[in-house]
């Protein structure tokens, strides 16, 4: 090692660099994955991630991926995606789950991720407050990232793993924002419509109090899993329960899971347009795309 790197290497990074740390759930599946390259024979149920052998993308969704690399749409996207795709997604989710969406209030990125990273970007200042139960997905990480105060409700086997009303209600107080996710990642599990009644309720009840002249609490709503229900399980969100909630609700949502795309990277926003705009702006600075011809393919895919 030269001397100049040695130097180098004494000074530090940023605090935010120097600790973070990597996402608990992909170290656990990447140590699954090793083992089974390995020769042992191990069932992954660690990170929601897809052997395309057994459950490969759609047949139709593969067939327009590669005809759009044919029709050489390989340069850049619009940065709010293409105008087709944030069609087809307000009419899928109009007909998936009754939530009616108009284009302007769609965005289009490159997988959930970088959609979850635009809204707490978008929401908050360094030192907010976002309260998220416990499990949960990155959502600590998130906070990390962006120096806000994160604020963990333990939940609890009785309820699912899911946050009730009662959990949440101590700390909405001076909140920014609150991360919920049904199905629930990592457990499964769901909010019953009751639940989810309760903290709408619950949200709504904080931004009145706030008034105009505060900040209102938001709230993301990650529904990726929300296609993928078993038995007698039915799917609920924020606004279809109560419609005031749709100036606070950010749905995030994607092909990855439902679709079994995860390499795919196409995820979405749906939510207010202003918001949908700064958000758009934020990830245009990083490139946080779509593929273009993965956009063109889904919209052609969801239009079957």
């Amino acid at each position: 090692m030269s001397d100049t790197l040695q130097k180098a290497e004494k000074f530090p990074v940023s605090h935010m660099a120097e600790n973070l740390i990597g996402s608990e759930i992909i170290k656990l599946g990447n140590e699954v994955n090793e083992r089974i390259r390995n020769g042992e024979k191990v069932f992954n149920f660690t990170i929601g991630d897809f052997d395309p052998a057994i459950f490969p993308i759609p047949q139709g969704l593969q067939d327009e991926i590669i005809a759009a690399y044919k029709n050489h749409f390989t340069n850049y996207p619009m940065a709010n995606g293409m105008p087709e795709l944030r069609a087809a997604v307000s009419s899928w989710n109009k007909r998936l789950y009754n939530l009616d969406y108009s284009s302007a209030e769609v965005l289009i990125a490159g997988g959930a991720r970088p959609i979850i990273y635009a809204i707490y970007n978008t929401i908050l200042d360094h030192g907010d407050k976002v309260v998220y139960p416990i499990p949960s997905w990155n959502n600590n990480h998130y906070c990390h990232l962006l120096g806000a105060n994160g604020i963990q409700v333990n939940c609890s086997v009785e309820n699912n793993f899911m946050p009730t009303a009662r959990d949440i209600q101590p700390y909405v107080k001076g909140a920014s924002l609150l991360a919920l996710c049904s199905p629930q990642n990592p457990t499964g599990t769901v909010f019953t419509k009751k639940q989810l009644e309760e903290i709408c309720d619950c949200v709504l009840e904080e931004n009145t109090r706030r008034g105009e002249n505060e900040k209102p609490l938001y709230v993301m709503y990650d529904q990726i899993y929300g296609a993928l229900l078993y038995g007698e399980n039915k799917h609920v969100d924020p606004v279809s329960l109560r419609p005031e909630m749709r100036p606070f609700t950010i749905y995030v949502d994607g092909i990855s899971k439902s679709f079994a795309a995860t390499g795919v990277r196409v995820g979405w926003a749906m939510g207010p347009a202003f918001l949908m705009d700064k958000m758009k702006a934020i990830l245009s600075h990083i490139g946080a795309w779509s593929p273009k011809p993965e956009q063109i393919a889904t919209a052609k895919f969801f239009g079957e």
